[in-house]
């Protein structure tokens, strides 16, 4: 893999003549580094119809990405502008440890070095001990230490793969029940608090007393409505053909109830008692905008020519479909699958910029409004 300096990595400048603008910096997983940001809703016609940023989206370097896969969006949701300098660090795949993934660098938060490549806690330390102005970062993680992408993949294969009147769940699998067994979400939340604790060490490292910034833990968006908020029937094929979200009632349910809920909990349980941590917690960012929910729908079912129509953030999903190995086609990516896309992406910006606060971070929960500010955002509201 060939080296990038760090000034390369996904770095958005203030703008000209701002003297030692403050920084904001965002750790974590692929929900947070922008993936799935390059599109803007859903459609199963011409892909071109929600590509909001095209091709070249998740280059964070150039013509590149500074490291291949981390799917740095230009959507994410760090870069709140405002004259602020905004740095991505979290990449596509991120655990709270460092790994190689199929051939590819995935930073965890820690402090690994491994030739060119360095984990985000090691990548951190190393920009905060030439900017002294970082005031926040923002933090998500977790997910896939619980699986993600195996849980995605095992539900919707399940779907497609057993009849209605005997339906294979994917929740009583035992590769789930394990995964969610008590012992196993203790030991992943304590993993979770580990990394914050690296987060710390690491501003500490670079000379920051704890007063100097604060953290925000994120938590995650859930992606599905419950089976009541599905617009598509269990049965059938239209759940997956059109809409990309196949699976079992009973399995989006433990999705929502269990899987979402579990994250999330991991995250609030990880950093309790933490000195300069505050929550932003997200989980409610998306409803009514969420992927299959019978109040949005795919571009042709809301009359929807292009994701630059009049009304199309109100009218359309803010998660992309759920594909498989062998539902995928070009230039669509498995890893973007149900993820919050380019309008998900920039209404978690707005509730980011609410929460940083003008410099002064604050948590709260963030809820969703109706139609776009005046930076092309969803109106959003920070609780």
């Amino acid at each position: 893999m060939r080296w990038i300096p760090l000034a390369a990595v996904s770095i958005a400048l203030a703008a000209p003549g701002v003297a030692s603008a403050d920084t904001v910096v965002a750790m974590g997983d692929s929900a947070i580094s922008g993936e799935a940001g390059r599109w803007a809703g859903n459609t199963n016609q011409a892909a071109s119809k929600t590509d909001a940023l095209g091709a070249s989206a998740y280059n964070d370097a150039g013509g590149a990405e500074a490291t291949p896969g981390c799917h740095r969006s230009k959507a994410a949701e760090v870069h709140i502008g405002d004259g602020l300098r905004s740095v991505n660090l979290a990449c596509s795949g991120a655990r709270t440890y460092s790994r190689t993934s199929d051939g590819k660098w995935k930073p965890g938060i820690d402090f690994a070095v491994s030739g060119a490549n360095k984990g985000q806690a090691r990548m951190l330390q190393d920009l905060a001990t030439t900017d002294q102005n970082i005031k926040a970062v923002v933090v998500l993680i977790g997910a896939n230490d619980y699986g993600f992408a195996d849980i995605l993949e095992t539900c919707v294969t399940n779907w497609i793969t057993s009849p209605s009147w005997w339906k294979n769940y994917c929740h009583d699998d035992a590769s789930m029940t394990a995964m969610f067994s008590a012992a196993n979400i203790n030991a992943i939340t304590a993993n979770v608090r580990a990394a914050f604790t690296r987060i710390k060490q690491a501003m500490a490292n670079a000379g920051y007393s704890e007063s100097r910034y604060e953290i925000l833990a994120q938590t995650y968006s859930a992606p599905l409505p419950l089976s009541g908020g599905m617009r598509y029937p269990e049965s059938g094929w239209s759940r997956q053909s059109v809409g990309g979200c196949g699976a079992w009632n009973a399995d989006i349910n433990w999705a929502r109830n269990t899987v979402v809920e579990t994250l999330n909990t991991s995250v609030k349980n990880a950093v309790a008692g933490m000195s300069n941590v505050q929550l932003l917690d997200a989980v409610g960012a998306l409803y009514g905008r969420r992927l299959c929910e019978n109040t949005v729908g795919v571009l042709e079912e809301k009359g929807i020519a292009t994701w630059q129509s009049p009304g199309a953030v109100d009218k359309t999903e803010w998660v992309h479909q759920i594909r498989t190995v062998s539902t995928i086609f070009g230039p669509y990516q498995l890893q973007e699958d149900g993820h919050p896309n380019y309008w998900g992406q920039l209404a978690l910006r707005n509730c980011f910029r609410q929460a940083y606060n003008g410099g002064a971070p604050r948590g709260g929960s963030c809820a969703r409004g109706n139609g776009l500010n005046a930076k092309g955002e969803p109106n959003m509201s920070l609780q």
